[in-house]
C-alpha cells in the first residue's frame, strides 16, 4: 500500500480558511469528489466538506476552531492508509492529502454497488432491497450458506421486526396478515437461497464477479457542507429527524421507547421516555411529526399506540389501539398529525392487517378502513399523508398503489402508479395538496395531482437508489436520500436535473427533513445503522 504523505504548509492564508489542501493520488492526480472530515479530539461533533474538480477542498474558519483534529476521507477505491490528524491554527493550515489504492474494496461497497456487482437478473437483485433495512449486504456475500443454510436462514430473518440490526435483533410474535404464506412463502425462499449461494463465498475463497463502484460526487455535488453529531449510543436508531423553529432537532429511536432531542449549538442529547405498553412485543418507535403547534406525534409500532409530545413542557400523551385491533401483529408505524384541527380526527395506519385508522382525539374512539380486505395479493399500508380538508392519502408499499379517503364519505379510491410494483413509500403534501412521494422499488419521485388524478415521475440518477421518503425546499425541489448508496438526491422538477451529494460513512437513510428557515437551507436526515443525525447544507 502506498504511503501517506502530508504536507503541512503553515502559511498566511486567508482567514476564511480554517483547513485548506489538495487532494491527489497517483492513478488520478487532482481527485474531486473527496469527502474530508474533520473531528475535533473528544468532540461528538464531525465536519465534511468535499474536493472539487482541482482537487482543492477547504472547511470555512466559521466551522473549525483552532486546535487538533482527526481527518478522514471517503472516496471509495481508495484510502488515507491510517489515522491523520492537523493542528488548525489561528492563521490557518494546509494540508495536502495524498491517497494510495485500499486493497480492500470490497469493505468500502454500499449496498447499491454490491447489488450492481452481483449477477442475476432484476427481479433476483429486488429480493436484496429486503434485507437492508437491518444489515448491509457485505454480511450476504460474505456468508459461506450453501442453498440449504440460506433456507434456515431466510426463515430465521422472516422473524425479526423491521428495526432489527445486529446490534439489537428484535423478534416479531405474527406475520403481517397480507404477507406471502405458506408454500407461496417457502417457494419464494428455495428460490432466493439458490440464487444467493451462487454470489456468496460459498463455492471458495473469492467472488466469481467483478466489483463494481459508483462515481464520486462531481459538479454541483462537491459545493456542500455535512454537520455529523454523534448520539449517546450505539444502539440508538434515528430513524425520523424533525428540526423545530428553534432550531432544534428531534429523532424517534426507532428500536427503543424513547424520542430525543439534539440540540446543535451544543451537542447535547435529551431524551424523553415513552412507556412500554406490550411487555414482550418489539419496542421501538417510527413516524415522527409535528401538528401545526410543532407538537410532536409519534407511531409506537408494535406497542399498538400512538404519542404526542409536547416539545415545550415534555409532557406526552397516548392512545392505544382498542382492545379487538390490538392484535399480536398489530403495528401502528405513522400518523398524520397536520390538519387534525379541521375535524379533531387523526390519521394512523396499520402495518399488521393492512388498514388505515382514524382518532376522534376527544372521544379516542378509533374508526378502521381496510382498503384490501377482498383482496388475494400482497398488500402494505406504509405512509398516510393528510391532504389540508383532512382527506387521507395513503401507501401501497406491497405494490403500486396510492389510495385516497374522503373524510366526509369515507370512499376509498386507488390510484396505481405509472411504474409497475413501484412500492410507493412515504412522502408529503405540499401547498397545492398534491402528493409528492418515493417510490422505493421503483426508484424513482412521484407527484400525483388529485385535481387532475394524473401521476408525473422521475427516475433517480443512479440504478438502486431506492428511495425512501420526500421533503421539498422552499424552491420548489424535492430531497430525498438513498437507503442504499449514502447519496442525497436533489430534484429540479421544472428540469428533471438531479444533483446527488455523497454522506461521509454508511447512513441507511429513512426520513428526510428540510429546514427551509435556514440560510442556506439545511436538509436533515437519522443514521439509523449510524448513531448520529446529520445535517447537509447545499452552498448553492
Amino acid at each position: 500500500m502506498p504511503k501517506i504523505f502530508l504536507l503541512l504548509l503553515f502559511c498566511g492564508l486567508a482567514h476564511a480558511q480554517a483547513l485548506s489542501g489538495r487532494v491527489s493520488s497517483a492513478e488520478e492526480g487532482a481527485m474531486e469528489g473527496v469527502l474530508v472530515s474533520a473531528k475535533a479530539a473528544g468532540s461528538s461533533v464531525t465536519i465534511t466538506v468535499v474536493s472539487d474538480a482541482q482537487g482543492r477542498y477547504s472547511f470555512p474558519a466559521s466551522r473549525l476552531q483552532p486546535g487538533t483534529y482527526s481527518l478522514g476521507i471517503r472516496a471509495v477505491g481508495y484510502e488515507l492508509g491510517g489515522p491523520a490528524t492537523a493542528t488548525v491554527l489561528p492563521q490557518g493550515t494546509a494540508i495536502d492529502l495524498h491517497l494510495g489504492k485500499t486493497s480492500n474494496l470490497a469493505a468500502q461497497l454500499t449496498n447499491a454497488e454490491w447489488i450492481a456487482s452481483v449477477p442475476g437478473t432484476h427481479s433476483q437483485k429486488r429480493t436484496l432491497l429486503n434485507c437492508v433495512g437491518c444489515h448491509t449486504l457485505e454480511r450476504v456475500v460474505r456468508s459461506t450458506h450453501d442453498s440449504a443454510g440460506f433456507v434456515q436462514t431466510l426463515q430465521r430473518m422472516a422473524g425479526y421486526a423491521n428495526q432489527s440490526t445486529p446490534l439489537r435483533p428484535q423478534r416479531r410474535l405474527a406475520d403481517r396478515d397480507r404477507e406471502l404464506i405458506g408454500e407461496e412463502r417457502a417457494r419464494f425462499q428455495r428460490e432466493q437461497a439458490e440464487w444467493l449461494s451462487a454470489i456468496n463465498l460459498s463455492s471458495g475463497p473469492s467472488w466469481r464477479f467483478a466489483l463494481q463502484s459508483l462515481l464520486r460526487p462531481s459538479g454541483r455535488g462537491t459545493r456542500v457542507i455535512i454537520t455529523e453529531y454523534d448520539l449517546p449510543r450505539p444502539t440508538i436508531e434515528p430513524h425520523d429527524v424533525v428540526v423545530d423553529a428553534d432550531g432544534i432537532a428531534w429523532y424517534s429511536d426507532f428500536g427503543d421507547q424513547s424520542i430525543g432531542k439534539l440540540d446543535p449549538k451544543s451537542g447535547k442529547v435529551t431524551e424523553y421516555p415513552v412507556p412500554e405498553l406490550k411487555k414482550g412485543w418489539p419496542t421501538g418507535l417510527l413516524s415522527l411529526r409535528f401538528d401545526r403547534e410543532q407538537n410532536l406525534w409519534a407511531g409506537m409500532m408494535y406497542q399498538g399506540a400512538i404519542a404526542r409530545l409536547d416539545r415545550k413542557s415534555g409532557k406526552l400523551q397516548l392512545w392505544s389501539i382498542p382492545p379487538e385491533l390490538n392484535k399480536a401483529n398489530t403495528q401502528i408505524n405513522m400518523t398524520s398529525p397536520l390538519h387534525f384541527a379541521v375535524d379533531g380526527k387523526l390519521w394512523t395506519q396499520n402495518n399488521g392487517f393492512a388498514a388505515v385508522h382514524r382518532i376522534d382525539l376527544a372521544s379516542g374512539k378509533w374508526e378502521t378502513f381496510e382498503p384490501f380486505k377482498d383482496s388475494k395479493r400482497n398488500h402494505n399500508i406504509y405512509d398516510v399523508i393528510a391532504d389540508s380538508k383532512n382527506n387521507v392519502y395513503f401507501t401501497d408499499f406491497a405494490n403500486e398503489h396510492i389510495g385516497r379517503i374522503d373524510a366526509k364519505s369515507g370512499k376509498i379510491t386507488l390510484y396505481p402508479t405509472p411504474t409497475p410494483g413501484s412500492s410507493p413509500r412515504r412522502g408529503m403534501m405540499d401547498a397545492q395538496d398534491r402528493l409528492w412521494f418515493a417510490e422505493y422499488r421503483g426508484n424513482r419521485i412521484g407527484l400525483f395531482d388529485p385535481a387532475t388524478e394524473r401521476f408525473q415521475e422521475w427516475e433517480a440518477p443512479t440504478a438502486w437508489s431506492a428511495p425512501y421518503d420526500i421533503a421539498l425546499d422552499r424552491n420548489g425541489e424535492a430531497w430525498t436520500g438513498s437507503m442504499l448508496s449514502d447519496r442525497i438526491l436533489r430534484l429540479d422538477p421544472k428540469s428533471g436535473r438531479f444533483v446527488e451529494y455523497l454522506l461521509p460513512r454508511p447512513t441507511n437513510i429513512r426520513r428526510v427533513f428540510v429546514d427551509n428557515s435556514a440560510t442556506p437551507l439545511a436538509f436533515w436526515v437519522g443514521s439509523n445503522h449510524g448513531a448520529s443525525i446529520i445535517k447537509l447544507e447545499p452552498l448553492d
